[in-house]
């Protein structure tokens, strides 16, 4: 049987939050099959839990929010993105602030984090959503200005992006990236891209009141020529490889793994969670499997499974 998976004993950090730049401490700790990955806001008077689902995320305007009863995280998406690239089905984590912190700007951090605490097996299937027919969302025409995002059936979790930025920089890098999580490594060839922004942008968010706490250390920043940063890029492309971290931990907030082939092209945290919920408003489109035995799992998962 392909198990659920939580941490084996409890972990913490402590930074800022991009937007907010706030201090804000996190403790991640296991959590009971079946249980889903939980925010838990600790700084509240009475607190209050948030559990990740996709009608759980209320704004999408430079990040990925959640909120429940009046209380929110901003900035979910590295983290989700780390536990869906390590395969976590539950564990609740503690935050005291409206915001996960930043980190340095990728999901590398929260990797070593997870891995810190260790990956404890649990004694039930693993419940995974297997997409049986294709579900897409588009904003604009064919123009410059189109969108889309679009989930495919596929025995695996594969993601395809492209993004489109006039900018000498990213062109020189590659705009479009494809990643197999059967075939590719998330902690190698993922985990550690940088959001990244420009100048003219930073200076623009700021006067609005945020990305108070981003900085060369936890983004990588372009002026209109060049990056900023002293020790240049993590990886040739990784510009879009942020996009497709970006991408995994829009898509993990629906509270299981995915089997299916997701492509993009310009989507952002918004469309994302609008797949989502065009995909679980056809219950033609998906159905709820679990793998009884390990080796009929597809690539990637099984993996995962045998390495702890």
């Amino acid at each position: 049987m392909l198990q659920q998976r939580t941490l084996k004993s409890i972990t913490r950090a402590v930074g800022v939050g991009l937007h907010s730049g706030q201090r804000v401490e996190l403790t991640l700790r296991p959590a009971p099959p079946d249980s889903g990955i939980v925010f838990r806001r600790v700084d509240l008077p009475e607190p209050v839990s948030i559990p990740m689902t996709a009608e759980a995320v209320t704004d999408t305007r430079l990040a990925s929010t959640v909120s429940s009863g009046g209380a929110k995280v901003q900035t979910v998406e590295h983290l989700m993105s780390a536990c869906a690239g390590l395969g976590i089905d539950n564990m609740v984590i503690d935050i005291t602030a409206d915001e996960v912190p930043i980190l340095d700007g990728s999901a590398s951090s929260f990797v070593f984090l997870l891995q810190s605490a260790g990956i404890e097996l649990q004694k039930a299937p693993r419940r995974f959503i297997r997409v049986i027919r294709p579900v897409e969302v588009r904003e604009g025409d064919a123009g410059p200005n189109a969108k889309w995002a679009r989930l495919e059936p596929y025995h695996g979790f594969k993601l395809s992006f492209e993004i489109d930025f006039d900018h000498r920089v990213v062109d020189s890098t590659g705009q479009r990236v494809e990643f197999d999580l059967g075939s590719g490594s998330y902690s190698r060839d993922i985990a550690r891209a940088r959001t990244f922004g420009f100048t003219k942008e930073v200076e623009y968010m700021r006067s609005k009141g945020l990305a108070l706490g981003g900085g060369l250390d936890n983004a990588i920043v372009m002026d209109d020529t060049k990056v900023l940063n002293a020790g240049g890029l993590r990886y040739d492309n990784e510009f879009v490889k942020h996009k497709i971290l970006d991408a995994m931990g829009d898509l993990y907030v629906v509270g299981r793994p995915l089997l299916a082939a997701y492509s993009a092209f310009r989507s952002g945290h918004a469309m994302n969670n609008k797949l989502l919920r065009e995909l679980l408003l056809h219950k033609d489109a998906y159905e709820i499997v679990t793998f009884d035995d390990v080796k009929r799992a597809p690539r990637g998962f099984a993996e995962v499974a045998r390495a702890w």
